[in-house]
């Protein structure tokens, strides 16, 4: 089921919360006069999943490897495979849009198998 595009704005804004705080960033807030940009302190974090110039070099940081598939049971969709990563387009507003949240999606499963490797 397709999401409304404010509660798709607002998953998008928590997913790049979340890899904020994964990447260390610990007073990440969002203030009313700029809704949908995370700062911390005096400093905007990038949006990564909406601009490609912020996703991009996670794909090279993480070597991500991106295959594209068929998705499960929909034989007419399509799907971005990342490792256990999937996210299936036609869920997106755009097959870009679907990628960068694959990515971002991606880069945080990475990091929390990371976190907990380490406790």
């Amino acid at each position: 089921m397709r999401m409304s595009d404010e509660e798709y704005f607002r998953s998008c804004v928590s997913k790049e919360r979340q890899l904020a705080q994964l990447l260390g960033h610990h007073n990440v807030e969002e203030f009313y006069e700029s809704a949908g940009s995370l700062w911390e302190n005096t400093r905007v974090l990038p949006k990564w999943t909406r601009d490609w110039r912020a996703c991009g070099p996670l794909i090279a940081e993480y070597e991500l490897a991106i295959a594209y598939q068929e998705a499960p049971g929909d034989p007419h969709g399509k799907a971005i495979q990342i490792g256990s990563t999937l996210v299936h387009i036609a869920d997106h507003p755009t097959p870009d849009q679907a990628l960068m949240v694959a990515i971002v999606k991606a880069v945080i499963a990475r990091l929390e198998h990371a976190k907990h490797q380490r406790h």
